[in-house]
């Protein structure tokens, strides 16, 4: 089975609030794995789990909580202009 994974930009800046913020979110999201890169210029939050959908809204609100802010980072594909064949 495929794990649901789910990327948001944060504003998550120490080592410390990263530890904090998922010892919060594995106490409350039982199947969840989170982790964050804050050395990345978005300081990405990446969540999966193994059963289900991510529950973005409520990580975003447990960010909140404790002071920090989360968006969903939007997959971005690319896609060529349309090209001419001759």
């Amino acid at each position: 089975m495929q794990n649901m994974v789910e990327i948001f930009k944060t504003n998550v800046e120490s080592e410390d609030q990263a530890t904090l913020l998922i010892e919060q979110i594995n106490r409350i999201f039982t199947g969840y794995q989170a982790s964050f890169d804050l050395e990345d210029c978005d300081r990405i939050l990446r969540v999966s789990c193994t059963e289900g959908t991510v529950q973005s809204e409520c990580l975003i609100r447990l960010l909140l909580d404790f002071g920090f802010y989360a968006e969903i980072l939007a997959d971005e594909v690319y896609k060529p202009e349309s090209a001419i064949y001759s």
